[in-house]
């Protein structure tokens, strides 16, 4: 759809009430992409930092699992329609994102503060109450599991809206290429804390998570004051009684008609849920598969430095080529040549050199799958209510990523550990992927494709 015009002799571009003329769309840009890149340092700096710190605890793969992987995931399930839903009903002066945007960062920099605090608590408590009643691992993990849950309801909730606010300001002819730029700074954020600071992570983890916090809280702040949303049509009245008993079920029943009752939006969903759990399997083990192959802390963070630089100067371009052909195409492609690098992973991956090299390789192409679907739900859901459907794709994923998160788990400390079959999970998972995302296809073409897409009325 294209979203620019000429007035009085200048280019502008539109998305809904909004109108920006080049400068404006830069500065948007500017802002946007600053905000993501404040998120982006928070993203890549946690996962890999949680994962060494808890590991400090002398967790097993099944509890690491269940903290790191399934906890978030379980409060996705309901954080996010509730969210998703009140968002995209709200009106009020700051827009119907960034009031929520602006309510979740204060969770978040206490949570990733907090963290870092994690060991000294830990340590302070066992003292306090003595080590033969409360161990130094147990008290450090309680104190870990306070901040984590701090942590995961502000990311929750501002993950579910801050895909949402980018459909409402960036004009649509542009959302590929923006979402590639989005790639490449959260590649560069990765870049960055991959090459100086994950070796030092075990050693001090105060500064890197205070570091983090604050710099995180001055990003979005910064993003809430200089983002303008438009403004948007007034909500459609419930078509339901007034009572006490609708007011409380009905948002839940038109939630769940709306986002499922049409088979293709099921097919979107459950396909957008496959392609993301693709590559969760390696992601979730790769720093504890590296360590079993006796892999050095830095050498593996100057891999996945390396994986992001490929993947940088490739973002722009792949994006280009999803605005091109479409991300559904783009990324059915992405998912074909990943299921080929796990097949040839357990094949060919014996030490610590194969599993470098297949590292970096499934580094690429799975980053390739994100910068060429990033745009995929903006193009297929319904505009105005793309927050509650983006919902329910994560709320399916979360629902998948706790029971298959800790399942993995618990299957590899009954295997000894042996992390060569998180190619076999990665192999039936995207598998499943390619098949559900060529039915989606097969339903775009039919509902008018390039030349004339209409996405189904979901009705009220």
């Amino acid at each position: 759809m294209t979203t620019h015009t000429t007035i009085n002799g200048v280019k502008v571009w539109r998305n809904g009430t909004l109108v920006y003329t080049a400068a404006g769309l830069a500065w948007l840009f500017f802002w946007l992409l600053w905000g993501d890149f404040t998120w982006a340092m928070k993203d890549r700096a946690v996962g890999p930092s949680a994962t060494l710190l808890i590991r400090m605890f002398g967790v097993s793969d099944l509890v690491y699992t269940l903290i790191i992987v399934a906890f978030p995931n379980f409060t996705n399930i309901f954080l996010c329609p509730i969210i998703s839903y009140i968002s995209d009903r709200h009106r009020g002066r700051w827009g119907r994102r960034i009031p929520f945007l602006l309510f979740t960062t204060p969770f978040i920099v206490v949570g990733l503060i907090g963290l870092g605090f994690t060991p000294l608590l830990g340590e302070w408590l066992s003292r306090l109450i003595g080590p033969e009643h409360l161990s130094l691992h147990t008290s450090g993990l309680i104190f870990f599991g306070i901040f984590w849950v701090f942590l995961d309801f502000g990311t929750t909730l501002a993950g579910s809206l801050s895909g949402a606010l980018v459909n409402d300001v960036v004009p649509s002819e542009l959302l590929g290429r923006f979402f590639a730029l989005f790639r490449a700074v959260s590649l560069v954020a990765g870049m960055l804390f991959n090459a100086f600071l994950l070796g030092l992570v075990e050693e001090f983890p105060l500064y890197i998570f205070v570091g983090v916090g604050l710099f995180y809280g001055v990003g979005l702040l910064s993003l809430c004051l200089k983002v303008k949303e438009g403004d948007y049509p007034p909500v459609a009245p419930a078509a339901a009684p007034v009572g006490v008993k609708n007011t409380v079920f009905q948002p839940v029943i038109t939630y769940f008609r709306q986002s499922f009752s049409i088979s293709y939006y099921r097919w979107v969903i459950v396909a957008l849920v496959f392609s993301y759990l693709a590559a969760a399997p390696f992601n979730i083990f790769s720093i504890f598969y590296a360590k079993s192959l006796n892999m050095d802390m830095h050498r593996y963070g100057l891999l996945i430095t390396l994986t992001y630089a490929i993947s940088l100067v490739m973002s722009y371009f792949l994006g280009m080529l999803a605005d091109r052909f479409h991300p559904l195409r783009t990324s059915l492609a992405a998912q074909v040549l990943y299921l080929l690098t796990m097949i040839a992973g357990w094949f060919t991956v014996t030490g610590d050199v194969s599993f470098g090299v297949l590292l970096v390789i499934h580094g690429v192409i799975s980053g390739c799958f994100f910068t060429l679907s990033a745009s995929l739900g903006q193009k297929l859901f319904p505009r105005e209510l793309f927050a509650q459907f983006n919902s329910a794709f994560a709320m399916l994923l979360a629902i998948a990523n706790v029971i298959l998160g800790p399942f993995f788990g618990w299957l590899l400390d009954r295997l000894g550990r042996d992390y060569r079959c998180v190619f076999l999970f990665g192999t039936v998972i995207t598998a499943l992927s390619v098949i559900a995302l060529w039915q989606v296809f097969r339903g775009y073409l039919a509902c008018g494709g390039d030349a004339d897409y209409r996405p189904p009325d979901p009705g009220e």
